[in-house]
């Protein structure tokens, strides 16, 4: 495979999870889109900005340090915690909505990642066996080489290697 080959392939895969991502973004209903927004403007460095100066400015004239403005919520500034404390229920819900559809979403590439893998093993395999066959046709002969190979060449025991590592990660826990 020539290089320009190589370029192309790793291109058309590039253009392939593009477009993979762009059908996960514009299939958002209008609600996860709002969500996500809300939670990704919260996580600016503008709505720390915001909320420093709203505070600050809600303190202030409740404490009369501006003089022309009225009181509305002397100290202990009920209302403002009253709105603080809505405020983070309803953000901290938007952040779960938004990390639910992320956990999702790393589920389906995972699960994409490992049908690859396995593909990418099979061929493998494939590609093993194939250069063993060619080594016995020409006479090639390595005895320890052919062991290894033999090991390699055998199918992965997936269901077996999920549990054993189910089982460590468990008995780590």
């Amino acid at each position: 495979m020539s290089e320009q080959n190589t370029f192309e392939a790793i291109r058309r895969n590039i253009d392939t999870i593009a477009r993979m991502e762009e059908k996960y973004l514009t299939s958002r209903g209008l609600v996860e889109r709002a969500a996500d927004a809300i939670a990704a403007f919260s996580g600016s460095m503008t709505f720390v900005g915001l909320h420093v100066l709203w505070y600050s400015l809600w303190i202030l004239i409740n404490l009369r340090v501006i003089p022309f403005l009225p009181a509305f919520d002397p100290y202990p500034f009920m209302l403002l915690n009253m709105m603080v404390s809505l405020e983070a229920i309803l953000l901290s819900t938007f952040v779960l909505m938004k990390q639910n559809r992320m956990s999702k979403r790393a589920d389906s590439r995972a699960h994409l990642d490992l049908q690859i893998n396995l593909l990418a093993e099979k061929e493998m395999t494939m590609v093993l066996q194939m250069l063993r066959h060619i080594g016995d046709k020409v006479g090639v002969r390595d005895e320890e080489l052919h062991r290894e190979v033999d090991e390699l060449t055998a199918e992965t025991p997936v269901e077996m290697l999920a549990e054993e590592i189910e089982e460590k990660l468990s008995q780590e826990g």
